[in-house]
């Protein structure tokens, strides 16, 4: 298992006003619309999520990091547990023609305005409960989503990872290095069930026998 940090460089390049998103709306109430996970979240205002996620290439450098870390090849199979949109997985099959990849996510708004190209691929399912065999994939990424579970349901679901990888994992999930940090990741979330530093993190991975590389997103 190893720390590969592909997610830093494409986090970095968002402006964030973290008093001035705590300041703007009632955060219970924000963080309540935000947890539907439905078009408020994914397409709505800013102060609910993304406040827009349309497609425009932003994940390509990420997926061409990932085919060359990976090895990957055309037959290989990806899975992306927490896909959202799939744009990740799209740009994955641009990098590597031939590649075979599924997605899984809560949000039917995002499975139903995923890249069109990559929507037959991809159900709605929970992470805690994968719906595949035992070694169905050569690589199993999830990226920023298993903070939003809690304690029962992340420890399930990285077992679940461990389980239908056959191969390679990555796991990207948020977290704090010092107080600072853990105020602003406070301020800026809105699905966030776990909030955990590195090292907490990595106890995790020991308590279920996660085996794959990750990396960590800080709110700096």
């Amino acid at each position: 298992m190893a720390y590969i940090d592909f997610i830093s460089p494409l986090h970095k390049k968002t402006i964030r006003d973290y008093v001035g998103r705590v300041n703007e709306i009632p955060k219970a109430e924000a963080a309540a619309v935000a947890c539907r996970f439905d078009r408020d979240y994914w397409d709505g205002d800013r102060k609910f999520g993304y406040g827009g996620y349309s497609y425009d290439g932003r994940w390509r450098a990420v997926a061409e990091l990932l085919a060359e870390r990976y090895q990957l090849k055309s037959g290989d199979k990806v899975l992306d547990v927490g896909c959202g949109k799939a744009f990740l997985l799209y740009d994955l099959t641009q990098v590597v023609p031939g590649l075979e990849v599924c997605g899984i996510d809560i949000s039917g708004y995002g499975i139903e305005n995923a890249k069109q190209e990559v929507r037959p691929y991809l159900q709605i399912a929970d992470a805690e409960q994968l719906p595949f065999p035992d070694n169905s994939f050569d690589l199993v990424i999830s990226i920023n989503t298993l903070h939003n579970l809690h304690c029962e349901k992340l420890d399930a679901a990285f077992r679940e990872i461990e389980r239908v990888g056959r191969k390679n994992k990555y796991v990207v999930v948020e977290s704090y290095r010092n107080e600072s940090e853990k105020v602003n990741l406070l301020y800026w979330q809105l699905t966030c069930r776990s909030f955990y530093s590195p090292e907490d993190w990595l106890w995790w991975h020991r308590a279920t026998g996660y085996s794959g590389d990750h990396s960590f997103i800080y709110f700096e």
